[in-house]
């Protein structure tokens, strides 16, 4: 039984070799002994090898115009200095071109449109496969620069009154005044409720309460005569922030918004039974 088992050892085992997994570690055992024994190895070569599976996905089944991206994974936590390598990454799939594009080149749409389009088909598709995209990435496939992506992300989301699902929204990195303007907007003037404007803006509850919070203090102060730099050292925000908040208060104002029922407003949240219902719908 012995010789038998002796015997299939000799002549499937080598078979192993011929695979990248096998390969690679014949190669760590050879090049590299100092990476330990067989166990720590292979614990090694499983790394690599998922993580070319994870880069290097199978394309069999793309479609023309179609290409894959890694970029970082919808449920990271973004925080400062924290590095690229440290960040959770995943790989996703994009129309580069769809036969829309086609069809609008030949009808004499104007590229400046339709690379406007790319760009928010770019953060949605991203989002839908648990990416998102930042302006940088999607500058990079579109060969525009990053300036030109927020710009022609600015006005999708003002045209559309939507928030497009990117890094700068998802993870609340970054400067972006279009955003806090629709999120303020849903939860004040449209009087949505924190869930409703969750969703519809891909940010997390906790958030929007953030946005909440930041514009009823910000707005309570220049109620009482504060000015910027007072109000930053209140509130304990940049003075940056502040002022941004302060243009959405100025724009209420110039609207004929009653600054205090603003301010009194309670921002509604779903029941159990709400939330049951809206997420059926």
């Amino acid at each position: 039984m012995k010789q038998h088992i002796s015997a299939n050892h000799a002549t499937f085992n080598p078979q192993l070799y011929k695979s990248f997994v096998g390969a690679l570690g014949a190669f760590f055992e050879q090049e590299c002994p100092q990476l330990g024994g067989f166990r720590t190895r292979q614990v090694l070569v499983k790394c690599i090898h998922d993580m070319v599976l994870k880069f290097f996905p199978e394309t069999s089944h793309m479609r023309p115009g179609q290409i894959t991206w890694p970029t970082v994974h919808k449920d990271e936590k973004g925080s400062y200095g924290k590095s690229m390598k440290s960040t959770r990454l995943t790989n996703v799939v994009l129309d580069l071109i769809q036969q829309q594009d086609v069809i609008d080149r030949a009808e004499g749409k104007k590229l400046r449109d339709i690379k406007k389009e790319a760009a928010g088909r770019l953060c949605r598709q991203a989002f839908e496969q648990d990416g998102c995209m930042t302006n940088a990435e999607i500058a990079i496939i579109l060969k525009i620069s990053p300036p030109t992506v927020s710009k022609y992300i600015a006005e999708i989301e003002i045209e559309s009154q939507t928030v497009l699902p990117r890094r700068g929204t998802i993870h609340d990195m970054g400067p972006s005044l279009t955003h806090k303007k629709i999120i303020i907007n849903k939860l004040f003037i449209e009087q949505k409720t924190v869930q409703q404007v969750s969703r519809e803006t891909y940010h997390s509850i906790r958030a929007i309460e953030r946005y909440i919070v930041a514009f009823k203090q910000i707005l309570l102060c220049r109620q009482k005569g504060m000015n910027t730099e007072e109000i930053a050292f209140s509130v304990r925000k940049t003075v940056r922030l502040v002022k941004e908040y302060e243009k959405i208060i100025d724009e209420y104002k110039d609207s004929n918004y009653i600054l205090a029922e603003l301010l009194n407003l309670e921002v509604g949240i779903e029941s159990s039974i709400e939330k049951t219902i809206n997420s059926m719908s």
